[in-house]
This record gives structure tokens, C-alpha cells and sequence, in this order.
């Protein structure tokens, strides 16, 4: 039994660099930008437009304050190119990647997270 209650957080995204350095654009789903994640060596802020712009002592900080779960940056872009790369406490499935389809699990630490991604042909 979840002692949390379930989050839902859905958006699309435009991402660009690598995972050491990089952008990530979050959009609604109404097609407004919720925020700009920007992250670099020693650095990694949120800019998200009409408030001032929050910085983080690391990506991970940055990306499970702004998604509700420590996505791992370098493994996800491994999964967009179709590497099943491991992350400490995911588990991907990317039998469907040649289609742009992209699921991942997290199920340690709690609370679980999901993760999908369906990339614009």
C-alpha cells in the first residue's frame, strides 16, 4: 500500500546537449512554457519566466524538484539513442524505442516513479 498519494505531472519537452551540459524546455500541454532547466559543471538552475530563477547544488536536485523524481539525465539520453543503460533504481523498457516510445520505472527510492517518453517523428 503507497503511504503517498499518486502525482501525475505530463508536459512535453525539447532537449538539447548532453547530460553534463544542457537545456530542457518543459511545455504544458496547452503549449505554454512551464520552465527552462539549464544545467552545466557546478551549476543547474530553473528559469521559470515571470519568477526569478532558482538555482540547485546539482541536475538531479534540479530535475526532482521540477518533475517530482531524480530522473537520471545521463541515462536518459542514453535511452533516447536506444542504449539500456543503467540508473541506480530504474528500470527501462525500450522495446518500442524505433517507434519514439520510451518507458522507465523507478521503484526504489519510494515513491515510484514513471517515466514515459513519446518522441515526435
Amino acid at each position: 500500500m503507497a503511504s503517498e498519494p499518486v502525482q501525475s505531472f505530463s508536459a512535453s519537452f525539447e532537449l538539447k546537449g548532453r547530460a553534463e551540459q544542457g537545456e530542457l524546455t518543459l511545455i504544458s500541454p496547452l503549449g505554454s512554457i512551464l520552465g527552462v532547466l539549464r544545467w552545466a559543471p557546478g551549476q543547474a538552475v530553473l528559469d521559470s519566466g515571470n519568477q526569478k530563477i532558482q538555482r540547485f547544488a546539482s541536475v538531479d536536485e534540479l530535475m526532482e524538484r521540477t518533475t517530482g523524481a531524480a530522473v537520471p539525465l545521463s541515462a536518459l539520453f542514453a535511452w533516447l539513442k536506444g542504449d539500456n543503460a543503467s540508473a541506480e533504481g530504474w528500470s527501462a523498457d525500450l522495446s518500442r524505442q524505433p517507434e519514439g516510445r520510451i518507458a522507465a520505472r523507478r521503484v526504489l527510492p519510494a515513491p515510484e516513479a514513471d517515466l514515459r517518453v513519446v518522441l515526435d517523428q
